[in-house]
């Protein structure tokens, strides 16, 4: 039987065959943000379906590929496209790719995601830096067996949003003259979206923005011993009281429309974020 192991140094090799860098930072690039991908110099793409264990995206607003190169003179692996829970994939899929991202050297991790936001003085396209999170997906990607060679079997969350990130993305976002705020994630599995009082449940106990994702990539990221910095778009605002039905093409076009904001924010974090 394959071990968890064994299937991420399968796909590290073929990564390592089509690319001789080795990335310093992961990028996680979610619904309507890929942009950024395109900024990569001395690119290579390699499509998901070429990598061993790689599930394949079917959410609206994700590509499919791996994308190697440097972005401000540092080396880089940007997923253009991520897994999601509700597509049917465990989470031991969905968080795979950060699993081999560190395989090729990564220490850092960048995550973004588009997001409800709940928080009444936040607006829409407004950058939340993830200062923590909750779990309410009900499940956690490191349920089973524990390889100790990945990771230690009861890794430490009291930090799992690196402080020194948070710290140089905030006062970068000041100078760029960015709306940002730091808030509180929460996950839930999806595809729904939230009642009327789901949001009120969820405001309640300390969120201030809501996905479907990104959780459990952090948790195997903190797992792994990578620094993580985690950015939501508010894509739509979920006031309990002034809740109108979401359209998924205004979601995304708030999203491309944050794009820009956010890529500049990247680029300076990778660039001036230190060992």
């Amino acid at each position: 039987m394959t071990t968890l192991r064994e299937k991420v140094e399968k796909a590290a090799d073929l990564v390592r065959d089509r690319s001789s860098r080795a990335p310093e930072f992961g990028i996680i690039l979610g619904t309507g943000l890929s942009a950024l991908a395109k900024e990569i110099s001395s690119a290579t793409r390699i499509p998901y379906k070429d990598i061993p264990g790689f599930p394949v995206p079917t959410a609206i607003g994700h590509g499919a590929d791996l994308v190697l190169g440097e972005i401000e003179g540092r080396s880089v692996a940007a997923m253009e496209g991520r897994f999601h829970f509700y597509e049917g994939y465990s989470l031991e899929q969905v968080t795979f790719p950060v699993r081999v991202l560190r395989a090729l050297g990564a220490k850092f991790l960048i995550v973004s995601n588009a997001a409800g936001g709940m928080n009444p003085l936040h607006r829409a396209g407004d950058l939340v830096l993830i200062d923590d999170h909750v779990n309410l997906m009900g499940v956690n990607p490191l349920v089973g067996p524990n390889d100790e060679r990945l990771g230690p079997r009861f890794p430490d969350m009291s930090e799992p949003y690196d402080r020194a990130l948070l710290e140089l993305a905030e006062q970068i976002a000041i100078e760029e003259g960015i709306r940002a705020h730091r808030g509180v994630l929460v996950a839930v599995t999806g595809p729904s979206l939230e009642t009327r009082a789901e949001y009120r449940f969820l405001r309640a106990i300390g969120a201030d923005v809501v996905s479907m994702s990104t959780v459990p990539e952090v948790i195997v990221a903190a797992h792994a011993g990578c620094r993580v910095l985690g950015v939501s778009v508010i894509t739509d605002r979920c006031l309990p009281d002034a809740l109108k039905p979401v359209d998924i093409d205004e979601i995304i076009e708030v999203a491309n429309t944050a794009e820009p904001k956010l890529a500049r924010l990247m680029k300076r974090v990778i660039r001036e974020a230190r060992p």
